[in-house]
């Protein structure tokens, strides 16, 4: 994935609208936020095996994909304007997370690492 050309599609889309005056970090917290609620509404009521199936269905997965998509670009116009490198964030918190949940105490075990 290209993040850096997504994000500097988003930049160019943002620009030509003049939508920056628009898309402070809070402004785009709270519509990733929203987008969030989106995706999570799609799953609200569904049967732990029912969201597992839900790719089955091409009318319900075109919504989870716009939802995705949704999220994803709140994410990255976020993180640009606050000039985080996701790939660096990312990678900082699967060591973070590596350290926190070590497979030996980890593994088979949907606990919260401070609840073990």
């Amino acid at each position: 994935m290209d993040l850096k050309g997504i994000r500097d599609k988003l930049r160019d889309f943002a620009a030509e609208r003049n939508w920056d005056q628009f898309h402070s970090p809070k402004n785009l917290s709270m519509a990733l936020a929203a987008e969030a609620a989106e995706l999570l509404e799609i799953f609200q009521w569904l049967t732990e095996e029912q969201s597992r199936n839900i790719a089955a269905s091409e009318k319900d997965m075109a919504l989870v994909k716009e939802e995705i998509a949704d999220v994803f670009i709140y994410l990255v116009r976020l993180a640009d304007k606050l000039n985080v490198d996701i790939e660096d964030a990312v990678l900082e918190k699967i060591k973070t997370n590596e350290k926190k949940y070590p497979v030996k105490l980890s593994k088979d075990s949907a606990a919260k690492y401070n609840r073990r």
